[in-house]
């Protein structure tokens, strides 16, 4: 039995520029475990939110910490693991818990969603993202998604730092190549609108009639996430009343406790599991989520196919799923997460059913 961590570099074919900042290049870290023959992987790496940073470089200090306790455990007994497991951060504990869950699978010889009792065979149009810039920069990205694959679904980030104008004017440009998309290739295609937090409640309410108007139909975290639970929830409050298109929570939902107070005033959540700290949390978030008939996304940030081949274990419970950020890198290295189309499914394989590119 053993333990193993290294870095590697992502590189995206195209920077994405959102409200707080742009990301060319990341460092993730591969967590490996590895007995009676078979091996499981995690990745994980920093990301910023704004009212929460990780590094990776901390990720990895708390890893290293980590791993000799791990030792003398039975990898089996989620149980006895637990209380180790407990004071990560939710990004660390996201590196050992999709190992451990890869490894399961391998040994067992079933794949992750097949552990769950989920349907991996359906198949879900995943969105693709524009990031902020000019009009002509917004469009030219567009059209090289559309040359990349036949994308039906459009993430359109917002909340410039040049104001709600700009804003609208990206949200009439994108519809309108949308609009004219839609009439080339005989289907239908749905933009949504992602402002990372960029917009204050009053400019939020003031954006409901461009969005509307550009036929969207989900507003993802319009208003920054605050780390005071009350504030942040009463800001989604005040907003829904407000809003005639499903409106989603990114950045304030990392745990059940989160999906728990905002599930009466969004329409959805979004699940990451770098924020959620792996599979067992948010695969518990979306049992909970059907229940509260709440919607579900899945989304990633500067991420490998590792880590999405890992949230695409949840496709089938997903109804807006946001894993696209492997189809813009230039050295990912691994590889085992099909697209057809525009469409993604759960891995076949064992385990995460994630390999090294070869």
């Amino acid at each position: 039995m053993g333990w193993s961590l290294r870095r590697f570099s992502l590189t995206k074919a195209v920077p994405l520029a959102i409200s707080r900042g742009t990301t060319a290049q990341v460092e993730h870290l591969e967590l490996t475990f590895s007995m009676d023959g078979y091996s499981g992987r995690g990745e994980t790496g920093g990301f910023d939110t704004g009212h929460r940073a990780f590094s990776t470089d901390q990720l990895a200090l708390e890893l290293e910490a980590l791993l000799p306790k791990l030792g003398d455990v039975d990898p089996a007994d989620r149980q006895q693991l637990a209380p180790l497991l407990q004071p990560l951060s939710p990004p660390a504990r996201c590196a050992v818990d999709l190992a451990l869950w890869d490894w399961w699978g391998q040994r067992l010889e079933q794949p992750v969603w097949r552990l769950f009792g989920l349907d991996g065979h359906r198949p879900v149009a995943t969105s693709v993202t524009l990031g902020l810039g000019s009009v002509d920069a917004v469009l030219s990205r567009l059209q090289r998604w559309w040359r990349q694959l036949p994308a039906t679904r459009i993430k359109l980030k917002l909340g410039s730092a040049d104001g709600c104008d700009h804003d609208r004017a990206l949200l009439e440009a994108v519809a309108q190549a949308l609009q004219e998309q839609a009439q080339q290739q005989q289907q239908p295609m749905e933009l949504q609108v992602d402002a990372n937090g960029g917009w204050s409640l009053d400019q939020a309410k003031a954006m409901q009639t461009s969005l509307h108007q550009a036929g969207v139909v989900l507003l993802e975290q319009p208003m920054a996430a605050l780390l005071d639970p009350d504030r942040d929830t009463a800001a989604f409050a005040a907003l829904k009343p407000h809003c005639a298109m499903a409106l989603v929570a990114d950045e304030s939902c990392w745990d059940l406790q989160d999906l728990l107070r905002l599930a009466p005033h969004v329409d959805g959540v979004n699940l990451k599991l770098l924020k959620s700290g792996g599979l067992s949390e948010a695969w518990l978030m979306a049992q909970v989520a059907q229940r509260l008939d709440l919607n579900l996304m899945i989304g990633c940030y500067s991420d490998s196919v590792l880590l999405n081949g890992a949230a695409a274990q949840l496709l089938p419970l997903i109804r807006w799923p946001d894993l696209d950020s492997h189809l813009n890198l230039v050295d990912d290295p691994y590889q085992g997460l099909d697209l057809v189309g525009d469409q993604l499914r759960a891995p076949a394989a064992a385990g995460l059913g994630i390999s090294r590119a070869s």
